[in-house]
């Protein structure tokens, strides 16, 4: 599956709970391979899967390297990311321009440390580099903040799962039976008013009006409120 070929890379991250922010994130958009070069803190620790919570099996088998070199052997593109514009010779890109990467290869998406971010050093590994759009006057991004927004991106681009929102079973649809008594409710209050004005245009009127009571696709709930506002209406006049 192509979301195997993703990894989201930490280099020198200095605090457990972003790291396990980071695994949380990479869960949350089903993805599954965190690497880290060289971590500050001991790795894997208490904090670290406390702060992932359900996503404890990403950081136990994620991979854990000295250098950056070994950590990026076996990826073909690696995109890193950064705050600031490089006088580098590396192509700079946008969120958009990733609907141009082919993630049938193996891509690594590289995070600097929380306090430095990545060295001009560090970059010159990469094929690309990626600024997230931010506030021009306040580039602050925390580390876990930035990996979710990318992982939410790219997870959209290829599609790894279109799960369906699925209704409470608590919610019941209003059958047409309730929907037509909530209807018939309305227009008795509408034809008190003399609503639908000229006479003639009535047909259309009504058709309209059934047209957005029908598409609306209400609960039964929804529909005895609705009969509750128009009955209060009609005992107003």
């Amino acid at each position: 599956m192509i979301k195997n070929n993703i990894s989201f890379i930490l280099h020198k991250p200095q605090l457990s709970e972003n790291i396990g922010a980071c695994a949380r994130a990479i869960k949350n958009f089903d993805f599954n391979k965190l690497i880290l070069v060289n971590p500050k803190p001991t790795f894997p620790n208490d904090k670290v899967l406390a702060t992932s919570v359900g996503a404890k099996d990403i950081v136990k088998q994620s991979k854990n390297y000295d250098n950056l070199e070994d950590a990026i052997s076996k990826i073909d593109v690696v995109i890193a990311t950064s705050a600031r514009f490089r006088n580098k010779n590396v192509k700079h890109i946008n969120l958009d321009d990733l609907k141009k990467i082919n993630f049938k290869k193996k891509i690594g998406f590289l995070f600097g440390s929380e306090a430095s971010g990545l060295s001009n050093d560090e970059i010159s590994y990469a094929n690309y580099t990626l600024q997230i759009p931010t506030n021009p006057d306040f580039k602050s991004l925390n580390l876990s903040h930035s990996l979710i927004i990318i992982a939410q991106y790219v997870s959209s681009l290829i599609k790894l799962k279109n799960t369906p929102f699925k209704r409470s079973k608590k919610i019941k649809s209003a059958d047409k039976k309730e929907i037509q008594s909530m209807l018939s409710l309305c227009i008795k209050n509408l034809d008190e008013i003399n609503f639908f004005r000229p006479k003639e245009k009535r047909p259309k009127m009504l058709e309209n009006l059934r047209n957005i009571f029908y598409k609306m696709d209400l609960s039964d709930k929804e529909t005895r409120i609705l009969s509750g506002v128009f009955a209060s209406l009609g005992k107003k006049r």
